[in-house]
């Protein structure tokens, strides 16, 4: 079988575990004010490591509150569909930003980043931060970086990490998106298939 057409399958793989794993009843957190809790969409889906939308981005009470000391913006832009934030947004905050300024599409190329994100992250939760990944809606872009860190760094299998997120939100990552996480999967594997022997 063609790498190619091992990609799709695994991609295939993924989306199924995606459609199968529901997440568990939203807690709400008692410490967030209800105008906070009625404006921002942001859930912890791994220790120290959240995904949420915009208005988490710019809630600036939120990011204090919750303590979150890195931010990485999958969405960075003006426009639609986009989240215009930069370095300086969150400068008195004290909080570290990573920004890239990737559409919505399946013909985005999300997986020359995905090193340096999970590098980011990993970084960050070393030192005991809390990392916040967002997009415009916390759903594909903010997943998909989501995922390759579980993956890169956490030893985690594409699909063990797609159900250990939607175990705690509700991500769909576009269909080009996951064909990229399967590469990177697939690379993973024949990687330490090859080292195995």
């Amino acid at each position: 079988m063609s790498r190619r057409m091992q990609d799709k399958e695994k991609a295939e793989m993924i989306k199924t575990v995606m459609f199968q794993t529901r997440a568990e009843p939203y807690q709400i957190n008692p410490e967030y004010d209800s105008f906070t809790r009625s404006t921002v969409d942001c859930d912890q889906v791994y220790e120290n490591l959240f995904i949420g939308d915009r208005n988490a981005a710019m809630s600036k009470p939120f990011l204090r509150m919750s303590g979150i000391t890195h931010v990485v913006n999958t969405a960075e832009g003006s426009g639609i569909g986009m989240v215009n934030t930069d370095e300086d947004y969150y400068k008195k905050l004290g909080i570290k930003y990573m920004g890239l300024r990737l559409m919505d599409l399946s013909v985005t190329n999300v997986l020359k980043h995905f090193e340096d994100v999970a590098n980011f992250i990993d970084e960050a939760l070393k030192n005991k931060g809390k990392v916040l990944v967002h997009c415009y809606m916390g759903i594909s872009r903010s997943a998909i970086f989501t995922l390759a860190y579980l993956v890169l760094k956490r030893n985690m299998s594409a699909c063990d990490a797609m159900a250990c997120i939607r175990k705690k939100r509700h991500i769909h990552p576009n269909d080009g998106f996951l064909e990229q996480l399967a590469v990177l999967d697939n690379k993973l594997m024949r990687r330490a298939s090859d080292t195995s022997y």
